[in-house]
């Protein structure tokens, strides 16, 4: 079958019951910056963390009895995994995953919490996948493909219903793409029902064949997956897919990691939500100003997941404080005598920054005898508090050498 609106439909009355109707939330931070209207369709809070529960219980609630018996086999990087692993279990359905072998921890323990064998292989979604298909051979599951199946792509696509529901004025909608399932689906309902919405699908810099598969019309693979959006980390888009993408899409951009990053903290920072790194690639498109947009335009971006590493966020959430002027590294040089770093912590302290570490370097500045050299690492209000932070240890006699990087609005 093609996948179209009647068949997006159907899906809806098969997962009613069984899905949340995610939230269409408000950004109004975004909205007073650029001068729109900001919504995201808040997927990070759908049962198992993201939009996949949607196409997987549509699917196998939809095998017949004799496949259902096989018990079913999936590859994922991480999201589709937990959505076959719940869809399965609340079916009394027996489920495979397998995963890369770096897929998050986090990512892991969820899908065999939902009751799935999980097996580690490979290093990316294509490598996961091809050896799903020997498994699937050798054992006889049935097979539960993450984006490339129609019945899946119409789950997803139940997102569309929603956000027209609760925007019917809908402008520009921004959609992450990995296989493309989702802005396939999402599409497909949008275009049936607001032709006139502008879908732009944003993939991570790291991982971006859709673009070359468009330019030669059929699906190209990349050969580097490398990204901290690995929701979306899929080195070719599917046979299904990019027929799509190619009718409904309306352009495709690409975000790198630093740009993934800016929204993820956007989300903690200001709307309060937990967003993996493919969730939030369309907030840091909007952010980096990728997405074509006009005043008073009504946008909306998909969060699709949530299931964020925690050590990953910390370190997501230091390198954009670094980006915001919060974290500053100074390097200064003092006498090597009692009582001189006192003096510059108190220096500090009046100023009202906190330190994070200081770090004595002798050796390795080649520091003059008799003094050595300091790296502070400190945490700061906000850009303008840093630069008055430098000023006083300037007036106080000190040379004071700052790291410098691009700096990012808060």
């Amino acid at each position: 079958m093609s996948v179209d609106l009647e068949h997006i439909y159907a899906a809806r009355e098969r997962l009613r019951g069984i899905i949340a109707e995610t939230p269409t939330l408000p950004d109004p931070w975004a909205s007073a910056e650029l001068g729109i209207q900001l919504f995201v369709k808040a997927e990070c809070l759908q049962r198992s963390g993201s939009f996949k529960l949607r196409g997987a219980y549509h699917k196998i609630a939809a095998l017949t009895p004799e496949e259902k018996a096989r018990g079913v086999i999936a590859p994922s990087a991480g999201n589709h995994a937990q959505g076959v692993a719940l869809a399965a279990s609340l079916q009394g359905i027996r489920s495979v995953i397998v995963m890369p072998q770096h897929a998050p921890l986090t990512k892991v323990t969820a899908t065999r919490r939902y009751g799935a064998e999980v097996v580690l292989h490979g290093a990316s979604f294509d490598d996961a996948e091809a050896y799903a298909r020997h498994l699937q051979q050798q054992y006889g599951y049935t097979y539960v493909h993450a984006f490339n199946d129609e019945k899946i792509i119409a789950g997803q696509g139940t997102i569309g219903l929603e956000l027209l529901e609760a925007l019917p004025n809908l402008d520009v909608l921004v959609v992450p793409i990995g296989g493309g399932g989702l802005i396939g689906g999402i599409a497909t309902a949008i275009k049936a029902l607001r032709p006139q919405v502008h879908i732009l699908g944003v993939q991570a810099a790291g991982c971006a064949p859709v673009n070359p598969s468009l330019q030669a019309g059929h699906p190209v693979s990349v050969p580097v997956a490398q990204t901290i959006a690995d929701g979306i980390a899929v080195k070719r888009p599917g046979d299904l897919t990019l027929p799509l993408i190619q009718r409904y899409v309306d352009g495709v951009v690409e975000v790198s990691d630093d740009e993934i990053a800016r929204g993820i903290a956007h989300c903690v920072q200001n709307l309060k939500l937990v967003v993996e790194g493919a969730g939030a690639a369309g907030m840091g498109a909007i952010l980096a100003g990728k997405v074509p947009l006009e005043p008073g335009q009504t946008v909306a971006t998909v969060l699709c997941g949530g299931n964020i590493d925690g050590n990953l966020l910390s370190r997501v959430i230091e390198q954009v404080m670094v980006r915001q002027g919060r974290y500053l590294l100074l390097k200064l040089s003092i006498v090597d005598r009692p009582g001189a770093l006192a003096r510059v912590i108190d220096l500090v302290a009046d100023v009202g920054a906190n330190i994070v570490d200081v770090f004595h370097r002798r050796a390795l500045w080649l520091a003059p005898l008799g003094k050595v050299g300091v790296e502070l690492v400190l945490e700061v209000r906000d850009a303008q508090h840093g630069q008055e932070v430098v000023a006083c240890l300037e007036r106080a006699g000190y040379a004071v050498e700052r790291e410098q990087v691009g700096v990012w609005p808060d």
